[in-house]
């Protein structure tokens, strides 16, 4: 019994933490067996990291791609983009469809084991559960170089978390650092605004919107969901070559406009000024490495040579029709400067934004279970501590385990092991 004006403890069987699209489809799974749990969401309302994302985002993946249970695309336009409020809106009504008992605006602060259980501390009480269920999701604490604290201090700087809009930034160009989706996308919206850009370029890949007769996604879902049916397991997460390629990033597509390919040479001709690696600064000139010309055919080989190569083998090992692939066009443009150095002052220079990734934050956790690269030593889901599972973190059975489209089946599966302890 606690002590007279003690803080009470609620007590549940599972605690889910997160209450994204990972957190929703645990609950589901959840309500299924019969389990008691619970939904914790640091949020103050329901749409997780699509909350986060700039005012002109469109999701990436097409309408087809939403496979989480009892939420599956059916209407005229499977091949179309929704924009970031539609599926924020989408989720909001999946949690009430679902009946998801979300207790939002909830922070945990700490997860350690107690009484052959979890004590869990929230900024809004204490919880004891037989089991927890970590889907706070993969972008969680925005990643800065180091570097980026000798900027001058007039210097605009955000990352792409935090960026919504070109309106936000004062006049003048702006630096943008790194070249996965989320900072190819922001160019192109400051371009659309007319603003002036830079761009660092990092080693992710280009990628077709649409390949051999589909769009591109859909091979990548066939190969991850079909593809060990037939032999093809480089999507699978125990075929990666280091438990670090987790974090590798995604191939270079947008799906503004109707959904495209974005291609670094092409933006490069609408204007924005091409720089390698950001390395750091020299008394206010920001210096690059001096490999652009490599960089930009590393990017523009980079599907070939991986996703491209899985899906032509599934194609051809599962015996699918489909058109040949579009003869490789050599593009042998470059910018005119070798985008090694940039003075801020003299290009007018006033923000940078750095779309440099994302750390998970596990920091709550009181129970030695993360590997060096802070994530969850776990066997599909199941953690090596009983009891602790996770859910819709990048790779943690696919390629696309944090995905719309697979993180159902990592939550069936999870919510399975709970029901059956």
């Amino acid at each position: 019994m606690p002590s007279p004006g003690a803080e009470p403890v609620h007590e549940v069987n599972t605690l889910v933490i997160g209450a994204g699209q990972a957190g929703l489809a645990t609950s589901y799974w959840l309500s299924r067996h019969g389990v008691d749990h619970q939904l914790l969401e640091r949020r103050p309302e329901l749409g997780g990291a699509w909350q986060d994302r700039w005012d002109s985002f469109y999701l990436n993946t097409p309408n087809f791609s939403f496979l989480l249970p009892e939420l599956t695309y059916d209407g005229p336009e499977p091949d179309a983009f929704l924009h970031r409020d539609e599926v924020i809106k989408l989720f909001r009504n999946y949690a009430a469809r679902i009946n998801a008992p979300v207790q939002p605006g909830t922070e945990v602060t700490r997860v350690s084991a107690a009484n052959g259980g979890f004590a869990v501390e929230t900024n809004q009480g204490r919880w004891q559960a037989r089991n927890v269920v970590l889907a706070n999701g993969a972008f969680q604490l925005p990643r800065i170089p180091p570097a980026g604290a000798a900027l001058p201090g007039h210097i605009r700087q955000l990352h792409s978390h935090d960026y919504r809009n070109p309106q936000q930034l004062p006049d003048g160009a702006v630096l943008v650092v790194g070249t996965g989706q989320s900072g190819g996308q922001i160019t192109e919206d400051l371009l659309d605004a007319g603003r002036e850009v830079h761009l660092s370029v990092s080693a992710c890949p280009e990628a077709p919107r649409r390949y051999r007769g589909q769009d591109v996604f859909h091979w990548i879902l066939q190969v991850n969901l079909h593809g060990p049916e037939y032999g093809i397991n480089g999507l699978q997460a125990e075929q990666l070559p280091t438990p670090a390629a987790r974090f590798m990033c995604n191939p270079l597509i947008s799906g503004n406009g109707g959904g495209h390919g974005i291609h670094l040479r092409d933006i490069g001709r609408r204007g924005v000024r091409l720089h390698g690696r950001f390395e750091g600064t020299d008394d206010g000139v920001l210096v690059f490495s001096d490999d652009l010309p490599a960089r930009l055919a590393l990017a523009e080989a980079g599907f070939g040579a991986r996703l491209g190569r899985l899906a032509d083998a599934y194609i051809h090992a599962a015996g699918i029709d489909a058109p040949s692939p579009d003869p490789v066009a050599v593009d042998g443009w470059l910018p005119a400067e070798s985008g090694a150095r940039l003075n801020l002052a003299a290009e007018g220079v006033t923000s940078v934004i750095w779309s440099t990734g994302y750390g998970l934050d596990f920091g709550f956790l009181d129970v030695p279970v993360l590997d060096q690269w802070n994530y969850p030593r776990h066997s599909r889901g199941v953690t090596e501590v009983p009891g602790l599972y996770a859910v819709g973190l990048p790779w943690l059975t696919k390629h696309l385990s944090a995905t719309l489209s697979v993180v159902g089946d990592d939550a069936e599966f999870v919510a399975g092991q709970i029901a059956a302890r």
